[in-house]
């Protein structure tokens, strides 16, 4: 069986402590340094507040971008908190996530929830 080689971070706490030390370390460096060869955050609940409102967090997000971060949000919730324009223009992809996370669930895909 082949080695999964992509990691899903499913990101739900708001925090920017967390978001800056975890969240955006991790998911950057897994990329710089080789750990995964491909990264996906999930901006779910009051993370999409967070990314859209909070500058230092939108500079994170551009940093971790460049370094072949993807990012994709819940467009429920989203669209709940009115922030849909302010993702996409961070380069964010919104979109339905909810079936996308039972499928990475059902397929034993690697996914961490901060």
């Amino acid at each position: 069986m082949e080695k999964k080689k992509h990691l899903y971070i499913l990101w739900t706490n708001p925090d920017p402590l967390t978001a800056k030390l975890m969240v955006m370390m991790y998911a950057t460096n897994s990329l710089l340094r080789e750990w995964w060869e491909e990264v996906t955050v999930c901006i779910w609940g009051a993370t999409t507040k967070l990314v859209a409102e909070n500058l230092e967090i939108q500079a994170e997000v551009l940093k971790a971008q460049k370094a072949g971060v993807k990012f994709e949000a819940c467009i429920a919730c989203a669209r709940e908190l009115g922030v849909i324009e302010d993702l996409e223009k961070l380069g964010v992809k919104v979109f339905s996530w909810g079936p996308e996370l039972t499928e990475r669930l059902k397929n034993d895909d690697k996914l961490i929830t901060v």
